[in-house]
């Protein structure tokens, strides 16, 4: 029954990824399907919602035109008299004492087209310019939304490539420990071995077996994750048609670009405040503005049998609002002196971790130097373990003890490789330079 019960375990992973169509891919595939990921069109939207907050400063160009039609029915004595005189139908009877002071019931229909263009606007050009400035800002920070996706796309492509290693690696090592357990059964018919030393075969047989299932839902999971990045469907079996290997050393910088899409981003930020802080204290200066407008009267709905117009210019100064203007002008400048700190702590900050990443890089580096050399070190102790075992000069113990090392050493390496390769990987992103 408990035989049963662990060949049931061990064929439930292998069940569910039957379910799964396995599809090969490459890198350039994966990366080059990003642009579907959920947070990038987040970012995408970022940016068209700041390039309409920049739309919206061409107001201080272009002139704001509105149409109305109104109607009014009225026996108030300067809305009567004002009516007809719009309405151009005035007579010398309408000046009857009598009927302006108790004039009867008229009506009267306006169409009404008014234009206001805005001359000189100080203020509104200095918030046009940090709209700009926002703008390009949100661009720089979609550019490195997208750089933090295609690392993350990339270290997941790199786990699934160590997932299937350590597949590989088990496997390798399930069919050692089986051989070494037929030898031992073996022996064990020709009264050579103890019966503990076949359990402890077994034992093993059944660890690989047990590692093996970890391995194989470690690589579902990985896949999954990967579709989620690609915004794809799930119930593929993602494989990568190359297998993990060393990449070779490209030129890494020790220092961060101020050139990087984030800290460009910042900087814009900083440019952005500046400017409404200028306009902030542009707003006490007068604005000038032209009108006009064209209007049609008559006494019936929409009819126009009368007509004038008015043109002019008006120069408007707040002279005082309070002190809300001062507020406003203090807090814009208090915002741009924190956005200047924050620059500031932002490049320590990253240069701080670009140094992590160096000093990480450089042990991973040795790291894998070494777990090379006991990787071929524990490679031949067991191939001398193993031919010293088959003339009964070992302990089974030993050979099991050799075996162990050897795969673990191999699992060590191939996480080693996977690491010096993110290292690098990510050295690189912290010091890209932003497109613009």
């Amino acid at each position: 029954m408990k035989y049963l019960a662990f060949i049931l375990f061990c064929a439930i992973p292998l069940a569910v990824i039957g379910q799964y169509d396995t599809i090969f891919i490459t890198k350039k595939e994966v990366l080059s399907k990003i642009t579907s990921n959920n947070m990038i069109k987040i970012s995408e939207q970022e940016v068209l919602a700041a390039k309409g907050n920049f739309n919206q400063t061409n107001s201080i160009f272009l002139p704001k035109i509105t149409a109305s039609h109104t109607g009014i029915s009225t026996t108030n004595p300067l809305m009567a008299f004002g009516s007809k005189l719009n309405q151009e139908v005035l007579t010398e009877s309408d000046f009857n004492p009598l009927l302006l002071n108790d004039p009867t019931r008229i009506e009267n229909y306006s169409t009404k087209i008014e234009i206001l263009q805005p001359l000189i606007n100080l203020d509104g050009i200095y918030q046009r310019k940090a709209a700009k400035d926002m703008l390009n800002a949100s661009e720089l920070q979609s550019e490195n939304a997208i750089n933090k996706i295609s690392l993350q796309v990339e270290k997941t492509y790199m786990q699934l490539q160590l997932a299937y290693k350590v597949i590989g690696v088990l496997e390798l090592t399930k069919n050692t420990v089986e051989e070494n357990k037929r030898l031992v059964q073996n022996l064990y018919k020709q009264g050579l071995v103890q019966n503990s030393d076949v359990l402890e075969m077994d034992v093993r047989s059944t660890e690989i077996e047990n590692q093996l299932q970890y391995a194989k839902s470690a690589i579902l999971n990985t896949s999954n994750y990967l579709s989620v990045l690609m915004n794809e469907s799930t119930t593929k079996l993602l494989k990568p048609s190359d297998s993990l290997k060393i990449n070779p050393i490209n030129e890494l910088l020790e220092s961060v670009p101020k050139s990087r899409a984030d800290i460009l981003a910042m900087d814009y930020s900083i440019k952005a405040y500046t400017s409404i802080n200028k306009a902030d204290k542009m707003s006490f200066l007068p604005r000038l503005n032209a009108f006009g407008s064209y209007e049609l009267y008559d006494n019936t709905l929409f009819q126009g049998n009368a007509s004038g117009y008015v043109i002019g210019a008006s120069i408007r100064w707040d002279l005082l609002d309070g002190s809300k203007r001062f507020g406003k002008a203090q807090k814009s400048r208090a915002e741009l002196e924190k956005s200047k700190f924050q620059y500031s702590e932002y490049i320590a900050q990253s240069q701080l971790e670009l140094n992590k990443a160096i000093r990480h890089f450089q042990d991973v580096k040795n790291k894998l130097v070494l777990t090379n050399l006991a990787v071929t070190q524990s490679k031949e102790a067991l191939r001398i373990r193993t031919n010293r075992f088959k003339q009964g000069l070992e302990k089974i113990s030993d050979l099991l003890a050799s075996e162990m090392l050897y795969a673990q050493k191999q699992l060590v390496y191939n996480q080693t490789v996977f690491e010096y390769n993110f290292a690098q990987l990510y050295i690189q992103y912290l010091t890209k330079e932003g497109k613009q």
